[in-house]
């Protein structure tokens, strides 16, 4: 049997369609579909039932894919794991990042990755879906506040706070002795609930509350910063997006959000090996946060 069109339909099957394993694999459909075609015709049964809309594996596609599958995974991590002390990363690198920490910080830090590897073929893509490393195709993925998942592995880079800003001319509230809520106008996403509270970090004085009643509600944090930047409002937003508009006077801060700091992960399925061009990337990642270097995760 041949290994290399072997292969070529495992990613076709456990990616569900010849145009989801290109986009992977960054292999050509056409590719694809010849070398399924090609161990079809080795193994004189059909494996794959092609519809206008959709693929299907037959029965014996099935008992194929699920035999070969794990064998296929062994076979690389084999090949990953010669590979591993090799001084030069190189190779395909792809990395899925939530939608502002890709538009914020990946740009300058993906710039210096690929200044200091060459060899590597770095592909980022801004997402806020959770994905799966494996299915997905992924070599390493970032995620805010992860919850705990057994498949991946990483560490922590990065705490985060939220703060609440404000256009430069909004008044701020003055503290309240009895904890009285102070209702201002605020920008919120689109899937805040109804009756948010937002509680400043107190120091000597008493805590601010504020309940936030929305002129606007929009779909991702880049709107609603450029929404308070235009003066329509206060909102809650992570200090990554909004530190530099705060220093430069853009936005005034009103406090930080009460409550435990934001943590950035960097992380990858537990199944596979650290290679070299990965380890080079968060190399990079951690020289761009200085002040902040990894952390081992908990327990």
């Amino acid at each position: 049997m041949d290994l290399q069109a072997l292969s070529h339909f495992d990613l076709v099957a456990a990616h569900g369609g010849f145009g989801r394993a290109a986009r992977v694999s960054g292999r050509s459909k056409a590719t694809l579909s010849r070398r399924v075609a090609e161990l079809e015709e080795s193994l004189g049964v059909r494996l794959i039932e092609r519809g206008a809309q959709n693929l299907r594996l037959t029965e014996e596609g099935r008992a194929l894919h699920e035999r070969t599958h794990g064998l296929l995974s062994e076979i690389a991590e084999a090949g990953e794991a010669v590979v591993l002390g090799a001084s030069t990363p190189r190779g395909r690198l792809r990395v899925s990042a939530p939608v502002v920490f890709a538009h914020v910080a990946l740009p300058r830090i993906g710039v210096r990755f690929a200044l200091a590897c060459p060899e590597v073929q770095l592909e980022i893509v801004a997402e806020d879906r959770k994905v799966d490393p494996v299915e997905d195709g992924y070599d390493l993925i970032i995620r805010i506040d992860p919850s705990l998942d057994e498949r991946l592995v990483g560490r922590r880079f990065l705490n985060d706070e939220r703060l609440i800003v404000a256009p430069p001319g909004m008044p701020r509230p003055a503290p309240s002795l009895d904890g009285e809520e102070a209702t201002v106008k605020a920008v919120l996403l689109s899937a805040t609930p109804p009756g948010t509270l937002w509680r400043i970090k107190s120091g000597t004085e008493a805590d601010i509350v504020l309940r936030p009643d929305p002129v606007l509600r929009l779909s991702s944090l880049l709107m609603v910063r450029d929404a308070v930047l235009s003066g329509a409002g206060a909102a809650l937003l992570p200090k990554l997006l909004v530190a530099e508009d705060i220093e430069a006077g853009r936005l005034a801060y009103w406090g930080t959000l009460a409550g435990p700091p934001v943590e950035i992960w960097a992380l990858q399925s537990s199944r596979r090996l650290v290679g070299a061009k990965v380890r080079a990337f968060l190399e990079v990642v951690g020289r761009a946060f200085p002040e902040k270097a990894f952390v081992a995760p908990p327990g």
